[in-house]
């Protein structure tokens, strides 16, 4: 870059420290170049002198003195090389992806893939994620979780704008989830809300949630909401599910406390001495999240995604003779 540049805040920029923004659109720019140019003035914003952790603002014009470093192609180069994951992680995000535009994705994760890396883990959906950086090197930001053995829709952001907006979508509860799930038993209600307080656990093979009173130190209150779709007989219910908050392994531990828990459920499913597990099901984790609506981050209408059953669920649903088209 041979002389000085001013450049525009993008919308997705809001509230981004000005290390942070030189850092994106300048990889190759060392923080201590950085903190002398902006310490004898030569970076400016809107026209005025500014710190490193100045939060800039869209529209905001910075003044850039020649660097010594082309944006464009340091920033490919770090997005095409130095950030590139192998290929199989990228083609392994094309099968699960469900939805996508200029700022959001939204997947199938399958049962069994971790979002995030944990003790012996090596692959996650995080992980993944780096094969799927921009030409600035960023990477797709995670707005939300879902247990490692539960499958279903999966919101991702692709800018740092989005993030925010989606994120403040999830904490807010301006999003509907829905979820599937085969129970043991039947609820004792068609529908039903669950209201509970859940406070964490350390066990040997895991964390594990329990309900307890009210008042119980570092507890949290959860709240889900119920429906029975269908039934074969007294021995099986598929439900739909809705959390309204969303506290860890919140649909799991509710069903277990109305006596109907999920089938496969390694943690928190107990049946008596007299329950076989049904012939021809796979024991496995028989939770879903089927459908998700939030908001778009540009504040159009909202996204709304429905992910297809894991194989292992369509072989129950098959088996039991429920229809898995039947609210399509």
């Amino acid at each position: 870059m041979a002389g000085v540049e001013q450049r525009k805040v993008d919308l997705d920029e809001s509230g981004m420290r000005l290390d942070r923004w030189f850092k994106s659109h300048f990889p190759g720019l060392g923080f201590g170049k950085l903190q002398k140019l902006l310490r004898s003035g030569q970076i400016r914003v809107d026209g005025g002198r500014a710190k490193h952790d100045t939060r800039v603002q869209p529209g905001q014009v910075i003044r850039i003195p020649p660097l010594g470093t082309d944006a464009k192609d340091t920033a490919e180069q770090a997005g095409d090389t130095s950030y590139r994951s192998s290929g199989a992680d990228s083609e392994f995000l094309s099968k699960m992806l469900l939805y996508e535009d200029p700022k959001v994705f939204v997947f199938n994760k399958p049962a069994g893939l971790a979002v995030q890396g944990g003790s012996g883990l090596s692959r996650h959906v995080d992980k993944m994620l780096d094969a799927w950086r921009n030409k600035k090197g960023e990477k797709p930001r995670l707005v939300h979780r879902l247990d490692r053995d539960t499958s279903g829709v999966l919101v991702v952001a692709r800018t740092r704008g989005a993030a925010q907006a989606l994120t403040a979508a999830f904490r807010e509860r301006d999003t509907k989830k829905t979820y599937w799930a085969l129970v043991k038993g039947v609820p004792p209600k068609r529908e039903g809300r669950i209201s509970t307080w859940l406070v964490k656990e350390q066990m040997p093979d895991g964390d594990r949630m329990r309900v307890c009173k009210h008042g119980e130190p570092d507890s949290d209150h959860a709240i889900s909401h119920y429906r029975i779709i269908e039934q074969a007989g007294q021995n099986l219910s598929w439900l739909e599910m809705e959390p309204y908050t969303g506290r860890t392994h919140q649909l799991r531990v509710h069903a277990a406390h109305i006596g109907c828990p999920i089938i496969g459920d390694p943690k928190y499913f107990e049946a008596d001495h007299n329950w076989d597990f049904p012939g021809g099901m796979q024991k496995r984790l028989h939770l879903h999240a089927r459908r998700i609506s939030i908001p778009h981050p540009d504040g159009r209408s909202n996204i709304v995604v429905t992910a297809p059953l894991p194989p292992h669920m369509v072989q129950s649903w098959n088996l039991l003779g429920f229809d898995k088209d039947s609210d399509e």
